[in-house]
């Protein structure tokens, strides 16, 4: 399958109730995947009249119950980000997905990974973070989006899977088994409690009211509502770290990448191994929260970090702050939808390798 058909379909076995989206290329077989199997399955579709409807959608399906996503790439995903700050404070689970394309602007359709800042940052106003999960293949990619709706339900918070034009379009085998739990019950869900003014329906006790919103006036709340996102956040990143380490034992020079760039690197790394250089591969899965304590400790070990990506260096920024003063951080990155190519790659990593000699 193709990426972008993968990541629709994983998102049915996960047992999505309703998707909303709008076109835009390159993640427009998402939708359009998604207009055909989500009513065979009896499930809701809309196509949206614009990127804010989509997200909007998502706030109230989710405020529902539902499990509920939509998917678009960057332009797309920064017309998002008032209603993902919205669905952060008001502690509701959803799926978005970001097939990245090159930016600023409405820039190209070439793939890209200059949204991570946007991503791992929260991208709208407000004290808030979104799980953020990084896929490097197309199985990965299907995994990835099933494991994002349960931890999405299980912290009551947005959670963003980021691809790129590659991995959306890219076409490989995928095994679809169901990873992802049964949905929990959520009890503050607004699932309707009856109208009796006394509590009451056909004499039985109605649940307390629920009270879905975003708006928090009174004097002290809203740092209050703040502080239980920060204590939430604390727990994903204790619980929620996910990598790939690839020839790190014995490694001298650490490259660091994510995603379909990792894939290339991977490559470079085992050429510059058939000549002799000592050189591996980091891979956060999760770009947030990011597993900076087991980067430094392979720095510690290593003369220098590599960090390469489809941009001008936004990962760059959590490498240099796990890393510290451990080993020095080199940066080589293409950007407006042109990949490092593994030739690249392989110069970088052995023009590091002389300099370490030096």
């Amino acid at each position: 399958m193709s990426g972008n058909e993968a990541l629709a379909e994983a998102a049915i076995v996960a047992g999505v109730d309703a998707y909303f989206g709008y076109p835009i290329t390159p993640q427009n077989e998402v939708p359009e995947y998604m207009s055909r199997r989500m009513p065979e399955e009896g499930r809701v579709f809309v196509q949206s009249e614009s990127e804010l409807a989509a997200i909007n959608m998502v706030f109230g399906a989710s405020a529902a119950g539902a499990r509920a996503m939509t998917s678009s790439s960057s332009p797309g995903i920064s017309l998002m980000q008032e209603g993902i700050s919205y669905l952060a404070t008001a502690k509701l689970p959803a799926v978005i997905v970001n097939i990245m394309r090159g930016g600023p602007g409405l820039g190209n359709i070439g793939p890209s990974q200059s949204d991570y800042f946007q991503a791992t940052r929260g991208g709208g106003h407000g004290d808030y973070r979104t799980i953020t999960l990084a896929p490097s293949s197309v199985q990965e990619l299907a995994d990835l989006v099933q494991c994002s709706f349960d931890l999405a339900d299980k912290y009551r918070t947005p959670v963003m899977v980021l691809g790129d034009g590659v991995l959306g379009q890219m076409m490989e085998p995928v095994v679809m088994q169901r990873h992802a739990n049964t949905p929990p019950q959520k009890p503050w869900a607004l699932t309707g409690r009856g109208r009796n003014e006394d509590g009451t329906a056909n004499g039985k006790k109605l649940r307390p009211q629920n009270i879905v919103k975003s708006l928090h006036l009174g004097d002290g709340v809203l740092e209050g509502i703040t502080l239980e996102l920060q204590a939430t956040y604390k727990q994903i990143e204790q619980k929620e770290i996910r990598y790939e380490e690839y020839l790190l034992d014995d490694a001298e020079l650490v490259v660091a990448a994510y995603g379909v760039m990792a894939r290339i690197c991977r490559v470079a790394i085992q050429q510059a191994r058939a000549k002799g250089l000592r050189v591996g591969l980091f891979r956060p899965i999760t770009l947030w929260p990011f597993p900076s304590a087991i980067l430094r400790q392979h720095a510690q070990e290593a003369h220098a970090v590599l960090t390469v990506e489809m941009s001008y260096g936004q990962m760059l920024d959590d490498v240099r702050l796990a890393v510290g003063d451990v080993a020095p951080v080199e940066f080589y990155g293409r950007a407006g939808g042109v990949i490092p190519t593994v030739e690249e790659v392989l110069e970088q990593i052995e023009r590091q390798a002389a300099q370490a000699k030096e």
